[in-house]
């Protein structure tokens, strides 16, 4: 099964005692460049994440790049064209999407693009606001 990773499933990956990080871990590991897909954005947002994240689980700006070099040859990497991400960004603004969800939308738009089976994530409320029509999972 086709199925593309979001920022959300992709941050406990890599750290030990996130309460996710076993589900998400197993997702990761079952998927390879064959079948498992990340929005080229997440990378950037994983390496914001991470760098920033409270007290003993922040990592180097060094460290975290091994991190985004592991997923970046671990999945096949999904962009958008100027037309897409300008696209995806209107549609999202006319139906009332605000903030950092235009994010999601911009992970919507890839899984689209790539005819994923699936969209793996943490925050699921987030995709059905988009009305998102594809099938959304939790690991």
């Amino acid at each position: 099964m086709k199925a593309l990773l979001d920022t959300s499933v992709l941050v406990p990956v890599f750290v030990a005692d996130h309460p996710h990080h076993p589900a998400s871990l197993n997702i990761f590991l079952r998927l390879g460049k064959r079948d498992g897909y990340c929005a080229a954005h997440s990378l950037a947002e994983l390496y914001s994440t991470l760098t920033r994240m409270p007290g003993k689980h922040r990592v180097s700006g060094e460290h975290a790049m091994l991190f985004v070099g592991e997923v970046r040859s671990h999945l096949k990497l999904i962009t958008l064209d100027e037309n897409e991400y300008y696209g995806t960004i209107e549609r999202a603004s006319s139906h009332g999407v605000l903030g950092g969800a235009i994010y999601d939308a911009l992970v919507a738009s890839c899984a689209l693009k790539a005819k994923v089976e699936a969209i793996y994530t943490w925050n699921i409320k987030h995709f059905q606001q988009l009305n998102f029509s594809g099938n959304i999972r939790t690991p």
